[in-house]
């Protein structure tokens, strides 16, 4: 009774729904600093020293771009599935060049959010990872009940307007 509950909850669509959102948000606000200050970002970038220094001012200006509008879609439950297996290969790109610049042992910090970030460490790897698991779960529960719901709902009304007219 108590394994069949479990089960319950963790594939419940509902879940699905609140991790969708959290996700979402999480990379709309981690994108927006990045956003508005490119050239911090590209030399956050640049302290990795895994990004070839040709391409640092493309990722600068085109990454943060990538995670609004995936946070976005997270959000409103537009093509999830895509955006979700994304985000979730972002995710794990983050957490090898976090491990390597660790083993390295290079003192650098994060440049997530607000350009200056925290410090890499255990702690950011494990809220990447378990970013992840969130991102399996929504990828293999999810069931955009929202966007599901609205379309029938925009037909039927554009076929009373043509039906009025």
């Amino acid at each position: 009774m108590i394994r069949s509950f479990i089960k319950q909850v963790i594939t419940s669509a509902y879940l699905s729904f609140a991790f969708r959102v959290y996700l979402g948000c999480f990379f709309i606000y981690a994108s927006l600093s990045k956003i508005l200050y490119p050239a911090q970002f590209a030399e956050a970038a640049a302290h990795y020293r895994l990004v070839p220094f040709m391409l640092l001012n493309l990722v600068a200006v085109i990454l943060p771009w990538i995670e609004f509008v995936l946070g976005l879609f997270l959000i409103i439950g537009f093509k999830s599935r895509t955006s979700v297996v994304v985000i979730g290969l972002l995710l794990i790109i983050f957490d090898v060049m976090i491990l390597i610049n660790m083993h390295k042992g290079t003192p650098i910090t994060c440049g997530c959010y607000d350009i200056v970030g925290e410090p890499i460490g255990w702690k950011k790897t494990l809220e990447n990872a378990l970013m992840v698991v969130f991102s399996v779960q929504i990828y293999c529960c999810d069931k955009p009940i929202l966007w599901g719901r609205l379309k029938p709902a925009i037909g039927a009304r554009s076929h009373v307007a043509t039906a009025q007219s």
